[in-house]
């Protein structure tokens, strides 16, 4: 499949791009600075550009079978930038008729599991209430995406790792995996590329968890 993947310099998308190539996709990178993207291969192309308008990224999407998106707010001080650039993506999309989108948000903005015992519901109040500006853009986000004409998935992981992949983790379509605390970066790159030809995960949200 030809995919093309915003935040590729990110730790998710960066591992998006590495396990596409392995599987033999082809894959064009889009990043604001080349020299951040480590990875490499025969079938990647960089596209340089800092997602200012639809106009200037339709080239990156055109004819491309898939779109997957690491895009999202580092810290506090970042918080609207998931949302903002988002719809730079859409518009793009839109404008080239490509539909498949799946996108990384996480946990917190969807609903709990029902399973939720009282250290997990405390300790996601405590993370909802020091990140809300950031979890408020991704809900922004999530927003853009059920009103477009795309067939979104978006992918909620709690608590990121920087493990190797594992394949070994648990997701839930409309819902959140019960005690699910952790999942790491590459895990979520390897659930992202699963759900990719998956109908049931379109326009529905998605929790991973270990």
């Amino acid at each position: 499949m030809k995919l093309t993947v915003f935040g590729a310099t990110g730790g998710i998308g960066r591992e998006v791009v590495r396990q596409a190539l392995d599987a033999g996709h082809e894959v064009t990178a889009v990043v604001r600075d080349p020299a951040r993207l480590s990875v490499t291969g025969d079938r990647l192309e960089v596209f340089r550009d800092d997602l200012s308008a639809p106009e200037a990224v339709r080239p990156a999407v055109a004819g491309r079978d898939v779109v997957l998106s690491g895009l999202g707010a580092r810290s506090r001080k970042e918080a609207g930038v998931a949302a903002r650039l988002t719809r730079t993506v859409l518009g793009a999309m839109e404008a080239e008729g490509v539909r498949r989108l799946l996108v990384v948000s996480a946990a917190p903005v969807g609903p709990p599991p029902e399973e939720d015992g009282p250290f997990d519901r405390t300790t996601r109040g405590i993370v909802s209430a020091l990140l809300k500006d950031v979890y408020a853009d991704l809900s922004a986000m999530e927003a853009e995406l059920a009103g477009s004409t795309t067939d979104w998935t978006v992918v909620r992981p709690p608590r990121l790792q920087n493990k190797p992949v594992t394949g070994a983790y648990r997701s839930v379509v409309g819902g959140f995996p019960a005690k699910g605390r952790f999942i790491g970066r590459a895990d979520v790159a390897h659930a992202m590329l699963a759900m990719v030809g998956d109908p049931g995960t379109v326009k529905q949200g998605v929790g991973v968890a270990y």
